[in-house]
């Protein structure tokens, strides 16, 4: 700067502005007035309320159209994955089974309750059969205890109860489903359910942790989430959903599509009756070794001991 640079030549910094509001409005933030045009308020009001003005992707009616399936299974996709990351979820075991099958509890209070009522109808053959079912739904609630227990292993392994590396994961409903969910919560770990969006409604179990209680509306996406982290499925006695995703994962175990992993079905009793594997493989619908890529076991601990006992031997033990 010469000896003759005043103050005066230094430069004049504006202050920055506001990175919302203006202190003057921009020409289109104010709507054309009735003064110039009386009819012209209600033709912008319409305007506005169009649906074809709505932004898409608060456009919930654009989004539900066949044209947009695929970025509603993006979004399917993406937002679990998001939530999952965000609370650092590395590995999951995965735990089906019947929604039907309560705590003993209540499975006890549905028996006497229909029991009553039977006595007051004694030929009501309808309600004779609903009393034989609670009475075989009583039957297998023992097993609400086991996948309880179960969960407990799952919170507690690793380093406690912190530990995200291996998280349970459930399909988020009643039954057997919350007994997991159960047992992980009360040892104070994250536990996760996928719920699915169905005509009716439906509540998750309320042993899930905020913010991994997620909702789906493609079954396929919610299939790919239950996989993506899996290191081992758990399936206790169940139904068609839980036959579903037992078979759908032994089939990508088969086929080699996923790596393989443990699967473990508990009751054995049960899926003897409801599957016969032996019969599958001597028919030659399925091979022999199709019948090694899973096992029975009756309690918690032989189930979780089965499976830290399978990924020693796979070379990926679960806390390595």
């Amino acid at each position: 700067m010469s000896d003759e640079a005043t103050d005066n030549d230094d430069p004049v910094i504006p202050a920055p502005p506001h990175p919302v509001h203006r202190q003057e409005k921009l020409p289109w933030q104010r709507p054309k007035p009735a003064l110039d045009d009386m009819d012209a308020p209600e033709r912008v009001r319409r305007l506005m309320e169009d649906p074809a003005y709505r932004q898409a992707d608060e456009d919930v009616d654009f989004l539900q159209q066949d044209d947009t399936r695929g970025i509603r299974l993006q979004l399917d996709y993406s937002k679990p994955e998001a939530l999952l990351r965000e609370h650092g979820i590395e590995h999951t075991i995965v735990v089906f089974g019947s929604t039907r099958i309560p705590e003993p509890a209540a499975a006890h209070r549905e028996v006497e309750r229909l029991e009553q009522a039977l006595a007051e109808t004694p030929n009501d053959v309808a309600l004779q059969r609903k009393l034989d079912i609670a009475r075989r739904i009583l039957a297998k609630s023992h097993y609400y205890r086991v996948a309880r227990d179960f969960g407990r292993l799952v919170g507690d392994a690793g380093n406690g109860p912190g530990d995200c590396r291996v998280v349970l994961m459930t399909g988020g409903g009643p039954g057997m489903m919350e007994a997991a969910n159960r047992g992980a919560w009360e040892t104070g770990a994250k536990t996760i359910g996928l719920n699915i969006t169905l005509p009716h409604e439906q509540f998750p179990n309320p042993y899930l942790t905020p913010g991994l209680c997620l909702r789906f509306h493609y079954f396929a996406l919610r299939k790919l989430h239950f996989l993506l982290r899996a290191r081992a499925l758990v399936a206790f006695p169940g139904g068609y959903g839980t036959l579903d995703e037992l078979f759908e994962t032994l089939t990508l175990i088969q086929t080699r599509k996923i790596a393989p992993l443990p699967v473990i079905l508990i009751g054995e009793a049960y899926w003897r009756r409801v599957i016969d594997f032996d019969f599958l493989v001597a028919e030659g619908t399925i091979d022999p070794e199709d019948r090694e890529l899973f096992w029975f076991a009756e309690t918690a601990l032989d189930a979780w001991e089965g499976i830290l006992q399978w990924h020693q031997a796979n070379g990926t033990p679960l806390f390595g």
